[in-house]
């Protein structure tokens, strides 16, 4: 008896992991839904998540759509290659998901160049790869090697992120440059990139949304690297509060507690 409540309570207090829904350009503006639909059933109390923009939700889907073949090539390609970013920006304190970036900057070519000369993984220009500590000289073009540019990448990236305070932000000042940026909270008024998005250049705009939606493509959902620090904020408040009603909701009864009691005497 004693060995079946304690299975019992194990199972009531053991989250169940939800089923991974599979994300298609048909679902993945719902996939979230679907996610939360698929923890209700499996623990009752909805966990919360991080959900796409609503001024994200066409684009995302389109883009899906168009390049979701080069995508999944990337996708069966490149975990070597992830794990290593996955190291480094770690140790600089970055959430883990903006090894998406090198996607959307390079689709993880280290001989990418682009035509004002922008190379490598995270495509530094030459007085930006400098400036991070590599090599750009003669022959010599650490853009192009994968450890020394992520270590680069992640300082530039850990700088942005102590000015501005917010990924989507630094994400977009990766493209434009933080001048771009500042001008457009000025003039928006805003922090919010989906408030400032319209003071920024076209390019800028897309490539952030490219970032989102390749993000979508591999996660199947949000994570820090995608919220506004206000969108983040609200999901650890929300955190929080699913924490404590999960608590209160597994917490076992008195009359289980006596039955516990009497069983182990």
């Amino acid at each position: 008896m004693k060995r079946s409540i304690t299975i019992l309570l194990l199972a009531v207090y053991s989250p169940g992991k939800a089923k991974q829904t599979p994300v298609t350009d048909s679902c993945v503006v719902t996939c979230n839904d679907a996610m939360k639909a698929d923890t209700v059933s499996a623990n009752h109390v909805a966990s919360p998540t991080i959900k796409l923009n609503k001024f994200a939700n066409s684009y995302v889907k389109s883009y899906i759509k168009d390049n979701g073949k080069g995508l999944e090539k990337i996708k069966e390609q490149s975990k070597p290659g992830f794990k290593t970013i996955e190291s480094i920006f770690i140790k600089y304190d970055i959430p883990v998901e903006l090894k998406y970036l090198a996607v959307v900057e390079s689709n993880m070519n280290s001989k990418a160049t682009s035509r004002v000369g922008a190379k490598g993984y995270w495509q530094f220009m030459p007085s930006t790869a400098i400036t991070y500590g590599l090599k750009v000289k003669g022959k010599v073009d650490e853009r192009t090697h994968q450890y020394k540019s992520t270590v680069a990448a992640a300082k530039y990236l850990r700088s942005l992120y102590d000015d501005l305070g917010d990924w989507l932000l630094v994400v977009a000042a990766y493209n434009s440059g933080p001048g771009y940026i500042y001008k457009a909270i000025k003039q928006s008024g805003s922090r919010d990139f989906w408030k400032l998005q319209s003071f920024l250049p076209k390019e800028t705009r897309n490539h952030v949304k490219r970032f989102i939606s390749i993000h979508y493509f591999f996660e199947g959902e949000g994570s820090e690297a995608t919220a506004t620090k206000a969108e983040w904020n609200k999901y650890q408040k929300d955190l929080v509060t699913f924490a404590a009603v999960k608590t209160e909701t597994v917490t076992p009864n008195t009359s289980a507690k006596r039955v516990i009691s009497n069983e182990q005497k």
